[in-house]
């Protein structure tokens, strides 16, 4: 009876054991399964998402554009100028001295040759007052013997010997006068006294310190500019100067450009001659636009929307809705704008806000100006 009961509990024990291994390979089985499925349907949903996200109208870069459109385009060369004279001097002495008296004052209208201050010349005028006396001895003598020569006495030889003792005397005289005229500073030119850097009693040199002397009547601007500009500023192109502290703008053109560079600063000047302008003074400074390009019918855009990338230059258009890159080619530019030679059409819609973020066919929404 113990024997039936033991195999009848052996029978069960194996039996329940056999399910199992059954059971545990078709659970198996269906998680391989649903793995699979997962997988494909999270490959669906990747691609769903991706056709989603494209066409979906919030995902648009929103940007702002102008239209390519013909217009006149000047290309300027802008640098800093200040307004001089045409005859603008410091007049000084000839010779060092004290300065005894100035004959002038600021804003003073002078003459040619006038004398505007005199240095003390003391020893000089001494040695002339000396000369004086010995120069009417000999005239004395010079004429006694003319004379006496009328009248047949005397030698000839005594005659020239008492002119030539006259004539050499008076040179001696010229030349202390001269000399006496150094320690006067006279106005080389006709104009108005601009400043009196000097007072009495300094010490004056010459080619040092002394009176400014400026001719309004012939105003000039002048400026200098970089030895790359060679060749691309000739004589007679238009000129604007604006001045910002008197809120006036001149146009006018270019009357003299220097063919030498200067060896140090490696620039060469440039002028505009003006004549009298009352509004004007020198030492003024404004600021010169020299316009060496034009273009009637030039299609322009800003200079940042200009990309340049390993194939060349680029910006974007809108092209419906979508960004489209178009490779460019660009000329001269001048405040902020570049002329495009090549690659735009008239009417093309250029993006000038919100490229930054642009690849060529991303989405765009157009912002309303």
């Amino acid at each position: 009876m113990k024997r039936l009961v033991y195999l009848l509990i052996t029978t069960s024990i194996l039996a329940s054991c056999g399910g199992g291994d059954k059971a545990n390979n078709n659970k198996e089985a269906e998680l391989t399964k649903l793995k699979k499925e997962r997988s494909a349907i999270d490959e669906k949903i990747a691609k769903l998402e991706t056709e989603v996200n494209k066409n979906k109208p919030g995902k648009a870069t929103f940007v702002s554009i102008m239209e390519a459109q013909p217009q006149q385009f000047n290309s300027y060369v802008e640098i800093q100028a200040s307004v001089n004279g045409e005859q603008n001097v410091l007049a000084t002495s000839q010779a060092p001295g004290t300065v005894e008296r100035i004959l002038v004052r600021a804003g003073q209208h002078v003459s040619k040759g006038q004398t505007l201050a005199l240095l003390n010349a003391a020893a000089v005028e001494q040695q002339i007052k000396a000369m004086d006396a010995q120069l009417a001895l000999q005239k004395s003598l010079y004429d006694r013997q003319q004379k006496l020569w009328a009248q047949n006495i005397g030698t000839e030889v005594q005659l020239l010997s008492a002119k030539t003792q006259y004539e050499a005397t008076s040179k001696q005289k010229a030349a202390l006068v001269a000399q006496r005229d150094m320690y006067a500073i006279k106005s080389p030119i006709s104009g108005v006294v601009d400043a009196v850097n000097i007072k009495e009693g300094d010490m004056a040199s010459p080619g040092m310190t002394g009176i400014r002397v400026v001719n309004f009547d012939a105003l000039k601007v002048q400026a200098n500019l970089g030895e790359n500009y060679l060749g691309k500023v000739q004589d007679g192109n238009p000129v604007n100067l604006i001045f910002a502290e008197i809120g006036d703008t001149l146009h006018t053109t270019l009357t003299y450009v220097s063919k030498a560079v200067d060896p140090v600063s490696r620039a060469f000047q440039v002028e505009v001659r003006l004549g009298q302008n009352k509004k004007l003074h020198p030492n003024m400074s404004c600021k010169m636009q020299i316009a060496n390009y034009r273009n009637n019918n030039a299609i322009i855009v800003p200079v940042s929307v200009i990309q340049n990338t390993a194939e060349g230059e680029m910006l974007y258009i809108a092209d419906g809705n979508k960004a489209k890159a178009v490779k460019v080619k660009t000329g001269h530019n001048s405040n902020g704008m570049v002329e495009i030679v090549s690659g735009l059409n008239t009417g093309d819609k250029v993006i000038t806000q919100g490229y930054e973020e642009l690849d060529n066919g991303d989405l765009i929404t157009v912002e309303q100006q």
